[in-house]
């Protein structure tokens, strides 16, 4: 979904933001840094836009009232684009804002780097963009080097891994004014509070709402659904539980678009069943504030994401893995008085 190939940067600004509950303060470049040295440009290449070539989800920017322009990072990034002269200042602002949203004690401090690219590649569109990144994680490095009759040996305590982006988001140069297309990359906090301060607190992002988006979501929504709520209406074997998502995926990966009816009644095939996933789902969509569709066209990038975590293995003690992948009609379940156990009873025409 997005490449650079063609792409180059045209401008980058570097600045240091700490952690505002500890005072750290920030460190403001006076100007833009000149990249002249072509391999230094392909490295940085490399660490800022390589981590965003294997993301397939779109987030706009947003602003709780619908007045996009108070949203900070969405204001200046406008005014960035309109204006190349104002890169630098842009830069220096985009610094301030971020350490005004660093108030979480696990929030580390770091180079913030601001860049503009021209001719980044976004669903088949070259598009100039502006990226923010944070580097939080150093790593010390070893650099040998030849010297008279043998090598010596130091090393950088302080050295950055261009193949571990901590943090960053692209912001492309189309439908400005429904919040750009942006992607974003978190790597550092995940599933912490200091988290929420890069998508949340600083960029003030939401998913686009698109066919990715809502197949995606909705893959999500029944998957919870079976392993975690149906439980509480129903009582379902995991034998059962693996049927439904191998066909709530069957369903996904041979249809061209979604109907919820359709869906409900080939997949689930209940009336309580059905009744409860879509009281489950209108839940979730007011949970979030994001209503999904009752029918949009089936994304396969989105399908093929969740299929990763969809599981069809029945695990049995510690002695058995049952892979179900086909007509749950061929395995029965039971129970031993004699063993005092349960058992599963599989039908096959042949072994593989």
């Amino acid at each position: 979904m997005i490449s650079f190939f063609e792409a180059g940067i045209s401008s980058l600004a570097i600045h240091r933001v700490g952690n505002k509950m500890n005072d750290e303060g920030y460190v403001l470049s006076d100007a833009a840094l000149e990249v002249a040295d072509e391999l230094l440009g392909n490295l940085l290449m490399q660490y800022f836009v390589t981590p965003f070539t294997k993301t397939n989800e779109v987030y706009r920017f947003y602003q709780a009232n619908d007045d996009l322009n108070l949203n900070e990072v969405y204001y200046i990034v406008q005014g960035i684009f309109d204006d190349q002269a104002g890169f630098d200042e842009g830069s220096r602002q985009l610094a301030k804002c971020l350490y005004e949203v660093a108030g979480h004690p696990k929030i580390k401090s770091g180079e913030l780097y601001v860049a503009r690219f021209s001719n980044l590649q976004m669903e088949g569109e070259l598009l100039d963009a502006i990226g923010i990144f944070k580097s939080e994680t150093k790593e010390t490095y070893l650099k040998v080097s030849p010297q008279s009759g043998g090598f010596g040996l130091a090393y950088d305590s302080e050295g950055i891994n261009i193949h571990k982006l901590d943090k960053g988001c692209l912001i492309f140069n189309t439908e400005g004014d429904q919040g750009y297309k942006v992607a974003v990359v978190d790597n550092t906090n995940r599933g912490q509070d200091a988290a929420v301060y890069w998508k949340d607190d600083f960029l003030k992002l939401r998913v686009r709402n698109d066919n990715y988006h809502q197949t995606n979501n909705v893959l999500g929504i029944y998957k919870n659904f079976v392993t975690q709520k149906i439980d509480e209406d129903f009582e379902v074997s995991k034998a059962d539980k693996i049927d439904l998502l191998n066909r709530s995926m069957q369903y996904f990966k041979e249809k061209e678009s979604f109907d919820l009816g359709e869906f409900s009644n080939e997949v689930i095939g209940n009336e309580q069943g059905i009744a409860s996933f879509l009281k489950y789902k209108t839940d979730h969509e007011n949970e979030m504030e994001s209503p999904i569709p009752d029918s949009f066209d089936i994304n396969a990038a989105a399908v093929k994401k969740q299929s990763r975590v969809y599981k069809s293995v029945l695990k049995l003690d510690k002695n058995f893995h049952i892979y179900i992948h086909g007509d749950k009609q061929l395995i029965e379940k039971g129970f031993d008085d004699g063993k005092g156990m349960n058992f599963y009873k599989v039908f096959f025409k042949e072994e593989a």
